[in-house]
């Protein structure tokens, strides 16, 4: 039966009380108390943003399709449509913070070229759970004590905390001016239109076309951001799609061919074995099958 059940739980932004501003702040011990039934071993796709520090202890987390092993120093940040899950995080302690989409702004770049997990070391580490304590003493001051000041000054230290926290060759693309600054901006364009348009259209010259800019300028700006082409960019992000609706619902090939643009389910089987090496049948088999793609060991 093709119905596009999804298996995966989806999770709203519902901030709890006391916290109106598109930001919370936690630790993993709150989440877990919260969570005596364990659904976060299970896959779930929030609509917004989590950022988390590993400050003691070890675990693993799954985040789309790649399992990372966490410990001292671990930073995670899922974005939102991300599906993921805490494989094991019942021995890590450390801060996490919820945020909604749109409540920062100038982080598309970095928020596109950041990995789900990297580490931190000493003395990084300290400040960035600093920065983290920061926030966390604010937010609880302004769910106290509200101030017209409050969202200002929250976004400001959320926005230290992940520049203190990314590594160093993505916190870089976070802002700009000049050149690097002109490609960032394209580079934002085009992103968000990939977004909006990747299920429709499948090839660069189309968002070109759209945007006012030509092929060269979106390559350029793209791999600048990146490190990769418009191209691979845009290919990348539908084989990610195809993924997420072969593991995680009920739609046969041609289902998911369908949702993803492809008129002839030949077409996307093609697309689906250039990019992930194998056709998406088998892919699907291999996550059932419970063998994914491995375990990320972060240096």
């Amino acid at each position: 039966m093709e119905n596009g059940h999804d298996a995966v739980r989806q999770l709203r932004y519902l901030p709890a009380v006391g916290s109106p501003y598109g930001v919370e702040v936690l630790d993993f011990a709150a989440l877990r108390a919260m969570d005596a039934d364990r659904r976060r071993v299970l896959p779930q796709r929030p609509d917004f943003h989590v950022f988390a520090l590993i400050g003691s202890g070890a675990g693993t987390h799954e985040a789309d399709f790649h399992s990372y092993r966490l410990a001292e120093g671990s930073a995670i940040w899922i974005r939102p449509g991300m599906v993921h899950r805490w494989s094991d995080v019942d021995s890590c302690d450390g801060p996490l913070v919820l945020f909604r989409p749109g409540f920062l702004s100038g982080f598309t770049a970095a928020e596109a070229t950041a990995p789900a997990c990297w580490r931190l070391e000493q003395p990084h580490l300290e400040l960035a759970l600093f920065a983290a304590e920061h926030l966390g003493r604010e937010h609880d001051a302004a769910a106290h004590t509200p101030h017209p000041a409050s969202p200002a000054l929250l976004s400001h230290l959320l926005a230290a905390l992940l520049l203190r926290a990314l590594p160093d060759d993505v916190g870089s693309s976070a802002g700009g001016s000049g050149a690097d600054g002109r490609d960032t901006d394209v580079f934002r364009r085009y992103r968000a239109a990939v977004e909006e348009h990747f299920t429709s259209w499948h090839h660069v010259a189309d968002y070109a076309r759209a945007l006012g800019y030509d092929v060269r300028t979106l390559t350029r700006a793209t791999r600048a951001a990146t490190g990769t082409g418009a191209k691979t960019f845009l290919d990348q992000r539908i084989l990610l799609e195809a993924k997420r609706l072969l593991a995680r619902t009920d739609l046969p090939v041609s289902g998911c061919a369908r949702r993803l643009g492809f008129q002839d389910v030949s077409n996307f089987t093609a697309f689906f074995r250039r990019q992930a090496a194998m056709p998406p049948g088998a892919w699907r088999r291999t996550v059932y099958g419970g063998a994914g793609t491995g375990t990320v060991a972060l240096p």
